[in-house]
């Protein structure tokens, strides 16, 4: 089965494009991303990267004990940096096509 590219699973691949991150780090990060909009609880979060690595889009990238508690680290593999750029372009055709309908600009300088 293929792994079906969510909002919430592309907010993920963005916040682990730049470094790897705990769970917690990329909770916050997906809330700055989303400026507010999408607020990970854990099941949510443990689930997706669970699907997420299982699919190579994501590897863990180490952990650490910190205050007692094991934080697990994630980073985006190539494929998923492939999958984040592949849904970026999709997105932005999108919104490309949805600017020409509404008689706006088309975005990005692409017609």
């Amino acid at each position: 089965m293929a792994f079906r590219m969510t909002n919430k699973a592309y907010l993920v691949l963005l916040a682990l494009s730049e470094r790897a991150r705990h769970g917690y780090g990329i909770v916050q990060t997906v809330l700055d991303l989303s400026e507010g909009e999408v607020r990970l609880g854990a099941g949510t979060l443990y689930g997706l990267l669970d699907r997420m690595l299982t699919a190579g889009l994501i590897a863990e990238a180490g952990q650490e004990v910190v205050d007692g508690r094991l934080r697990r680290y994630y980073r985006m593999t190539e494929e998923g940096g492939a999958a984040a750029a592949a849904e970026t372009a999709r997105l932005t055709a999108l919104a490309n096509r949805a600017g020409r309908m509404l008689g706006g600009p088309a975005l990005g300088g692409a017609s």
